[in-house]
């Protein structure tokens, strides 16, 4: 049996890369990534978030998910690119097309990044080095961006190694690799290494990859629990996970947010908002076939504090008047009156609606409310997302739907895809 070989192919800067090539056929000189940009909403209107930067935006400190009103202030020339959905769904459509040329088994991560299996096909088309480099240079000279692209014997050392170092770079890590090119590496860079699992290795001494994978396993067992044992076999390199072979970039959240242009000091104010962030989530997640089973809000005042709650509901939902009631609890929960400027709303948890199932925590009327979202969303899809809207929103100043594919609004839904 050929030993197992994976590759793992993540676009350099995915929606700045593709806008860049985009005006490049279309003849804008340009280059978006050889200059301070992001691409966000509209910065005259303080609406939207960072969604992607480029290298130079970065050096200055920029960082995703930040306000564009942050990112402004570490650097006035920073130029904003507003999001282009349909642009990244067919570019990420045209890098996979090439991919499919090389394997049959290719598993979509998210919208910018694969795996593909090429165990058994070096007589096809050659060593694995030579093949990456062969679709790392195709996918630039047909498609006009970059990737990297890692390889190893297994899918977490592949997308490992392909993040050594960028843009535009192939690299390995297998196993006999792992002590020199994976140790040394703040344990932060480990996969499955979160913000609060960093701050919790560094309280016990451990700064690096290697550190985790030469600690007591029984102490980190029982510190961290299942996740401990996870990522300490993490990294040793160790991972027996298979490519599953798909066409559609796989939900994980669906999330909606806004930056507001006045302070928020009402709760009713407050709740419209978190309305139309929920109007066009649930709309989005109906669209998917999905349901969801945890409701996240978070909220930034005028100081970008940051506060946020997460609730874990008993039975899977995709209503939008259920979320909504929920979402509000949520808010209650967090909110101490503090002016604020920005919303977040997430849908988590998310699982197939075709598998729906009532219980005796299903809320009264559920029914009823699942069959008129279902009509709403047809009308809306046919005639446009304004021909209904809720009676709170008939003399408000604030749009019903904030978000969504088309709207002027950010595009955070693209977290939902990454």
């Amino acid at each position: 049996m050929s030993p197992r070989l994976i590759m793992h192919i993540d676009v350099n800067s995915a929606f700045l890369s593709w806008q860049a090539a985009y005006n490049k056929q279309i003849g804008i000189e340009e280059d978006i990534r050889n200059i301070p940009a992001i691409v966000g909403g509209d910065i005259s209107s303080r609406r939207g978030i960072v969604l992607a930067k480029s290298i130079p935006a970065k050096k200055l400190g920029i960082k995703t998910g930040e306000s564009l009103f942050e990112a402004r202030l570490k650097c006035k020339k920073l130029k904003v690119v507003p999001p282009n959905y349909d642009l990244y769904v067919k570019s990420s459509k045209a890098f996979r097309k090439i991919l499919s040329e090389y394997s049959p088994k290719i598993e979509v991560f998210s919208i910018d990044e694969c795996f593909m299996d090429y165990t058994g096909l070096d007589s096809y088309f050659g060593g694995p080095i030579k093949v990456a480099y062969d679709i790392k240079d195709r996918i630039n000279r047909e498609l006009g961006f970059t990737v990297n692209i890692g390889i190893s014997s297994n899918k977490l050392l592949a997308k490992m190694a392909g993040e050594l170092k960028k843009p535009n770079i192939v690299d390995t890590i297998f196993l006999g690799e792992v002590p020199k090119k994976l140790w040394p590496l703040p344990v932060s860079k480990l996969f499955m290494v979160g913000r609060q699992t960093k701050k919790k290795l560094e309280k016990i001494g451990i700064q690096t990859i290697g550190d985790l994978a030469n600690s007591d396993y029984e102490f980190i067992s029982k510190t961290l629990k299942s996740h401990g044992r996870l990522i300490y076999q993490y990294a040793w390199g160790k991972d027996s996970s298979d490519v599953k072979k798909n066409e559609e970039i796989p939900i994980k959240s669906i999330g909606n947010g806004s930056t507001i242009k006045f302070d928020v000091c009402d709760k009713q104010t407050a709740y419209l908002i978190i309305l139309s962030l929920v109007e066009t989530a649930a709309n989005r997640l109906r669209q998917a076939n999905m349901q969801t089973g945890l409701i996240y809000i978070g909220i930034k005042n005028g100081d970008f504090s940051y506060k946020s709650h997460q609730r874990k509901i008993y039975t899977p939902t995709d209503s939008t008047f259920e979320i909504y009631q929920i979402a509000k609890e949520v808010f209650d929960e967090i909110w101490d009156g503090t002016p604020l400027r920005q919303f977040t709303i997430r849908l988590c948890d998310i699982s197939s609606s075709q598998f729906s199932q009532l219980s005796i925590f299903t809320k009264k009327n559920h029914q009823k409310n699942v069959a008129l979202d279902r009509v709403v969303d047809r009308l809306r899809e046919r005639y446009g997302k304004d021909l209904i809207k809720r009676g709170v929103f008939v003399n408000s100043d604030l749009n019903h739907m904030i978000g969504g594919v088309g709207s002027n609004d950010e595009y955070t839904m693209m977290s939902s895809l990454l």
